[in-house]
């Protein structure tokens, strides 16, 4: 049989085409992140939303001055050196002098404790400094207790509860004044903030990006841990 024949079907009719190959089947084809890359993704998103608003409301509470009348005037400790306010205390004392020169409270509570071989602690040294530019002895209570805000904030609640009063002003830097009212109010005060506007940590933007940074992580920390951060450098534990 000639190889032409062969291509002819057995009744000698048209050529036979053929049979079609068809390809293998495949699976079906993935596109796009995986589940765990999702989830990856959808954390990183949501971290990074929670320190946004978390700095928004640092820096929309250091803008503000809740200035009203209360039972005292708190005022935070800072460093001191042998008794004598660093810059940064001495201007949230200024502050503090003024609110109570213009009737905000009846008294000023001073705070912060000391170092190991300090004469004194920094609550004493602002204790000291505000009477002698004229407040009255009577209406200025030390509270030297406390290594970071947290601890100096629950003694002042401490002592107030002991003494009645329950109602408080915060003075610290602006960038404090979100975390530290909030610890307050956590320790049972009825606390609003008026914070300085002068002193080095309110000089530059560079320094007020920092502490803003700062205080972000700080405040985050707290609202995780309910702890203080060991800042006995700064002042703003």
């Amino acid at each position: 049989m000639s190889a032409a024949s062969s291509r002819r079907g057995l009744g000698g009719g048209a050529p036979v085409a053929p049979a079609p190959v068809r390809p293998a089947a495949r699976g079906p084809v993935r596109t796009g992140m995986t589940w765990g890359a999702r989830l990856l993704v959808g954390g990183l998103v949501m971290l990074i939303a929670v320190v946004g608003v978390t700095a928004l409301r640092v820096w929309q509470v250091a803008r503000v001055d809740d200035q009203r009348p209360v039972d005292a005037v708190v005022v935070l400790g800072a460093a001191q050196y042998n008794g004598e306010p660093s810059a940064v205390l001495a201007a949230r004392l200024r502050h503090a002098a003024q609110l109570y020169a213009d009737g905000v409270a009846p008294r000023i509570v001073t705070v912060g404790g000391g170092r190991t071989g300090d004469r004194y602690t920094e609550a004493e040294a602002s204790r000291d400094w505000l009477v002698a530019r004229g407040v009255p002895a009577s209406a200025v209570q030390a509270v030297p207790e406390g290594s970071d805000t947290l601890g100096s904030l629950q003694a002042v609640a401490a002592g107030a509860r002991a003494q009645g009063w329950s109602s408080a002003l915060l003075v610290s830097d602006p960038w404090h004044s979100l975390r530290a009212r909030t610890m307050a109010r956590d320790a049972g005060l009825e606390a609003w903030t008026s914070p300085t506007r002068s002193g080095p940590i309110v000089q530059t933007r560079e320094t007020q990006l920092r502490y803003i940074y700062r205080e972000t992580g700080a405040l985050l920390f707290y609202t995780l841990t309910h702890a203080s951060v060991d800042t006995a450098s700064s002042g703003q534990g």
